[in-house]
């Protein structure tokens, strides 16, 4: 497999130009394609997201790129969906509604807690750095896409309102804390890798996860 392959889906609502450019900056070729066959047949499939779940779900399925997605993973190659991108991969979301996502990963993505714990309001949504930590089930990042920061708190940079919870714990990678309230803010299962946060955005910390994305 070529390690330096990188293929990003476009489904008009992703904010390509960052991805691509850390892509490209820590050395990989990177193919944009709005094809669900292309998508099938990519070596790494990148699935960004930007928006409401509704608009990034109803645009996916139009474009019968949900189909491409779900057949890629099935490939067992490996995959990365970022912030929506992450949150499309569940079984449903309460954003506007309720509304079936991919069903690929158990769970539901939910508003995050707009007051913290201890009552006070606080802003939704959750913008800015933020550290990652590992999960109450006691997961640790060794040998997994955040391998690099095994026993530290990197900061990431999200911008989000809404947020999965996986029914399956195990497959729950980081959270972060906001307001006193743990947020899931990555997932890792097999070759699914997705996180809430923004890895192109943020900064080499950033970097360093998508060059261990390309180097599985």
């Amino acid at each position: 497999m070529n390690n330096k392959k990188v293929t990003v889906l476009d489904f008009g609502m992703c904010n390509l130009l960052n991805m691509v450019r850390a892509f490209e900056h820590i050395g990989c070729t990177v193919e944009v394609t709005e094809s669900p066959d292309v998508a099938r047949q990519a070596n790494r499939l990148v699935v960004p997201g930007v928006g409401a779940f509704k608009h990034c779900i109803e645009e996916l399925k139009s474009r019968d790129l949900d189909q491409g997605i779900a057949e890629f993973i099935a490939s067992q190659r490996p995959f990365l969906g970022v912030c929506v991108g992450m949150q499309m991969l569940f079984e449903q979301s309460s954003e506007f509604g309720s509304f079936e996502g991919l069903g690929l990963l158990k769970g539901r993505v939910e508003r995050i807690a707009d007051h913290d714990t201890d009552g006070q309001v606080q802003g939704v949504p959750h913008i800015g750095w933020n550290n990652l930590v590992t999960p109450e089930s006691g997961r640790n990042w060794q040998g997994s896409l955040l391998d690099e920061f095994a026993g530290k708190t990197p900061a990431m940079y999200f911008v989000h309102s809404f947020a999965a919870t996986p029914t399956d714990e195990s497959i729950r990678l980081a959270d972060c804390v906001y307001g006193g309230h743990r947020v899931c803010a990555a997932v890792e299962t097999g070759n699914v890798m997705a996180t809430q946060f923004h890895p192109e955005r943020s900064g080499p910390m950033g970097l360093k996860i998508l060059q261990r994305f390309v180097n599985c």
